[in-house]
């Protein structure tokens, strides 16, 4: 949740703080910490994540789904680690449940509370600059352009329209610029 004139959030480059994150969400609760690590290990948007049900996702290679930004039917890979996260999730959860209810289990948690959530952790944690849950999509982008320097599948993955968006989405030229001329000298 973005007000007019604030900056774009950023992804959480430092691993010990993802690390910090999980610890105190599922401190927390545990429904907030699956939502963080399943956010910053699918790479969706929150509005495509809020609405899964158990059945989405239980006993899946890949989940399939419309995007609610762009109407496009996506179909990802569900890593193996979020596969395993999944199935300790949903052990005791029917199939029709809701992923992430909210507390009254009417509907599944608003954006603005995940957004509160997310917010709140990194505060907790002290992350410092813009976090919301759109930071999860832009860890998981950063993270794997970092092992992979695949920018081309990751753009594939985000759905942009060209790699110089992607970099620049997941914050990648400052820290590449900055990182050349650190040491550049002639």
């Amino acid at each position: 949740m973005l007000i007019k004139g604030q900056q774009t959030v950023e992804p959480i480059r430092d691993p010990e703080k993802i690390r910090m994150m999980k610890e105190h969400l599922l401190h927390k609760s545990y429904r907030d910490y699956f939502l963080f690590v399943f956010g910053i290990n699918s790479g969706l948007r929150i509005s495509d994540i809020l609405p899964l049900r158990v059945m989405d996702v239980r006993s899946a290679d890949h989940l399939r789904f419309r995007e609610q930004k762009t109407g496009h039917v996506r179909k990802i890979r569900i890593p193996h680690n979020l596969q395993q996260e999944i199935e300790k999730y949903t052990r005791h959860m029917a199939d029709s449940d809701l992923l992430f209810p909210s507390r009254k289990g009417t509907s599944h948690v608003r954006r603005e509370t995940a957004w509160r959530t997310i917010n709140g952790a990194a505060r907790a944690c002290g992350i410092k600059g813009a976090i919301g849950t759109h930071t999860m999509r832009k860890t998981f982008g950063y993270h794997f352009y970092q092992r992979t320097k695949d920018v081309a599948m990751l753009q594939q993955i985000f759905g942009h329209s060209a790699p110089s968006v992607t970099l620049r989405y997941i914050g990648i030229t400052d820290d590449m610029i900055d990182r050349t001329l650190e040491d550049f000298a002639l």
